[in-house]
């Protein structure tokens, strides 16, 4: 139920912030997305959703792409 309820909380959160026109509210979308990424990753190997597991990776590798490009070389 947890981890639906986080699911949910920061899926939404990140969608909402990649749409927002503001860069500075942009770049927290790859942060909530990769917060969401444990709940994911749990829900779907108790459940068994081997397809959505194989997913998971996928969406971990595009918002780990968005921590490196908004948070990670935004530095250099």
């Amino acid at each position: 139920m947890i981890d639906q309820i986080a699911i949910a909380c920061t899926g939404a959160a990140a969608v909402w912030c990649s749409q927002d026109s503001r860069a500075s509210v942009r770049r927290w979308a790859c942060i909530l997305g990769t917060i969401g990424q444990p709940f994911w990753f749990y829900a779907a190997y108790t459940a068994e959703q081997w397809g959505i597991l194989a997913t998971c990776f996928l969406y971990s590798y595009g918002w780990a792409r968005g921590v490196w490009t908004y948070w990670v070389r935004r530095g250099v």
